[in-house]
């Protein structure tokens, strides 16, 4: 019975869930532009403000497994609605936390945000990898991940005009302290006029999952119990996918966060803030052209000889890009994009192989292990701090050539069981 419903309703769960792909995908890379404004206004160093990408995906950490019991409780799709309105209140956050002209306010605000965010991504992963033959469930997750690229492409390039366009010609550092909270109000206000109109369209989906909740077949999660979920790192392929999944979110997350500082010095592009921004779509749309490529490339080779070749070419334009100046060096940073489109749902499926019913619960545990997005970053700001942008970029490559290894070793086909086996 359970198959039958899934078979009548393939096209309308994978619409719904390109949908909440895309949204969760735009609003994390919004991350990427606010980390300029924020760091200007409250004149932080890189190492301080990467704390907004600790802060956001630290709820990865405490959300994932949490999230896979709501699953068990309620229902995917009940599930979803209370994730998206977890991200409106999230959205809202951000008003009081310009009110106040508080980087920590801004901060909890991002923490909600991505509460609800990890909530939707533990709903629609395995859905998506389930819906479907298992031999084509890396080829499919992609797909669906091409979406995730779509928002996180667009999103950045609005953010850029709406959030970046504005950027004060004011020193912060030459204002006595009620002049400079005054400033840091009327300033951060923008970022709230973006997220509250995000609030708007989040509400506006949240409610009509809700209303349609009824009318869609709900498929089966199994229960999911902290402690043996943890017991599941016992087997190999799933734990090294796990840290995969840690060191890819966070080099990926890191080189996203400074790209905008990255293409405005001198020995690169010399951009604008603004312009500088406008050009972190390339980044990401490089990630969604490759995913719609990718998708095809995993059905007809293995998938971990992908991930493998992935990962070397990553490298590659990591050192081309630290040891190069002008568009040379801007072209190679920005070209990482491509290469990480096939990551995220390669190791989610090759770390779930052979899970069977248990893929739910190692779900749960890989999207904790998006918590890579709170640590790296700020290694990789520390590092900045230390010893410039372009010798920083030295601690995503480390990562990725874990994620070659990984590829290496488990360069085998692998069979993801469906939802319901």
């Amino acid at each position: 019975m359970v198959a039958d419903a899934r078979e009548n309703q393939p096209t309308y769960l994978r619409n719904f869930m390109f949908v909440l792909f895309f949204a969760f995908g735009g609003v994390t890379s919004l991350n990427d532009v606010v980390i300029p404004k924020l760091k200007g206004l409250f004149t932080l160093s890189y190492g301080e403000v990467m704390l907004v990408q600790s802060a956001f995906f630290a709820a990865y950490f405490f959300v994932s497994l949490p999230a896979a019991e709501l699953i068990r409780r309620i229902g995917y799709m009940r599930s979803a609605a209370v994730g998206l309105l977890t991200m409106t209140v999230g959205c809202l956050l951000f008003v009081p936390g310009s009110y106040k002209a508080q980087f920590g306010l801004f901060l909890l605000a991002l923490f909600v945000l991505a509460s609800g965010i990890t909530v939707v991504q533990v709903v629609a992963n395995p859905l998506i990898a389930g819906l479907g033959p298992p031999a084509s469930a890396s080829s499919r997750l992609t797909f669906a991940q091409f979406f995730n690229s779509l928002g996180t492409t667009i999103f950045p390039y609005v953010g850029s005009i709406l959030i970046l366009g504005s950027i004060a010609t004011v020193d912060p550092t030459t204002l006595a302290d009620g002049a400079l909270s005054a400033f840091r109000s009327a300033e951060t206000r923008i970022i709230v006029r973006t997220y509250l109109g995000l609030a708007l369209a989040l509400l506006i989906l949240s409610g009509l999952v809700w209303a349609l909740r009824r009318r869609l077949i709900e498929l089966p999660a199994q229960p999911v119990s902290v402690l043996r979920a943890f017991n599941l790192l016992g087997r190999p392929r799933l734990a090294f996918g796990t840290l995969c999944i840690f060191l890819y979110v966070g080099a990926e997350v890191a080189i996203g966060s400074v790209i905008v500082n990255y293409l405005m010095q001198g020995n690169v592009l010399g951009l604008s803030a603004e312009a500088a921004g406008k050009h972190v779509p390339f980044y990401w749309g490089g990630a969604m052209i490759g995913r719609f490529f990718g998708a095809y490339l995993l059905r007809v080779i293995q998938p971990g000889k992908v991930l493998a070749c992935a990962g070397a070419a990553i490298i590659t334009l990591l050192v081309i890009s630290a040891n190069s100046r002008g568009i040379v060096s801007a072209s190679a940073l920005l070209s990482v994009g491509l290469f990480n489109s096939i990551m995220f749902p390669t190791i989610f499926c090759l770390a779930c192989g052979g899970l069977a019913k248990r893929v739910p619960e190692a779900s749960g545990l890989l999207c904790m292990a998006i918590v890579g997005g709170a640590f790296i970053p700020l290694l990789t700001g520390h590092a900045a701090d230390l010893w410039g942008l372009k010798p920083a970029l030295m601690i995503p490559a480390a990562c990725y050539f874990c994620i070659l290894l990984y590829g290496i070793v488990f360069r085998g086909a692998v069979t993801v069981a469906r939802v319901d086996d």
